[in-house]
């Protein structure tokens, strides 16, 4: 049976860390949906009051220095997402479910993001590499391998890695198409207090995901009281 495991030394570094779970197991993720489309278009042209200090970006720029990465090289997807929307404020429409993955992200400044359950034989893991893993980026046909202690989120029968860095580059054999219909739906926050935020956030999603895509979907959290989601 696969599960969704938070290595323990992961808490001791980040005790506060939680994570939103969205478990799908059927999904219809179209091509485009106009409704999606003008959801995430007025959450970007919102008025907000978030700039680079902001606290809900700070504290993943002070967890990436934690584990020995460089959040100015090497960016936070939730610190990228926010600078590239006030710099441009437009996203690519790439499907539905990456719609709203934005969508989410930009209202609640968490990062989101999710994995093709398909594409991974063994646990769904988060925790610190031992520098033999895997990763191929996104978009790409390179491999690579992360550095020892970075944060990452892998395959732990495999070692492929879907994300390096916690949440900076996603990969590319687990990435979310059209074709899609199992995946796995995270949301995190490292804030202390914060996690009937993510938990908000993670049910929004699941509703928009139900209303627009036919999602068949199960939630639940992972912290530090509770560092294992079975699935199936």
């Amino acid at each position: 049976m696969q599960s969704i495991v938070i290595k323990d030394s992961l808490f001791d570094l980040f005790p506060d860390f939680h994570r939103g779970i969205i478990v799908i197991e059927n999904i219809e993720n179209h091509q485009l949906v106009d409704h999606v489309k003008i959801l995430l278009q007025e959450q970007i042209d919102a008025p907000k009051k978030v700039d680079q200090n902001d606290h809900r970006l700070q504290i993943w720029n002070q967890a990436h220095l934690a584990f020995g990465s460089n959040p100015n090289k090497y960016p936070p997807s939730i610190k990228s997402l926010i600078k590239r929307i006030q710099k441009n404020p437009e996203l690519p429409y790439i499907n539905t479910v990456v719609a709203l993955f934005n969508y989410i992200s930009i209202k609640y400044c968490l990062p989101c993001g999710g994995d093709d359950m398909d594409g991974v034989t063994g646990d769904f893991t988060l925790g610190f590499a031992d520098g033999t893993e895997t990763f191929q980026p996104l978009g790409t046909d390179k491999t690579e391998t992360p550095t020892k202690g970075e944060v990452i989120y892998y395959d732990s029968a495999t070692k492929n890695v879907m994300c390096r860095r916690w949440n900076w580059r996603n990969g590319e054999r687990t990435k979310i198409e059209t074709s899609t219909k199992r995946l796995v739906i995270n949301i995190d926050c490292l804030l202390p207090g914060f996690s009937k935020t993510a938990i908000r956030a993670r049910d929004e999603l699941a509703g928009l995901l139900e209303a627009h895509c036919q999602a068949a979907l199960k939630t639940d959290a992972l912290h530090a009281g509770k560092q294992v989601v079975e699935l199936n």
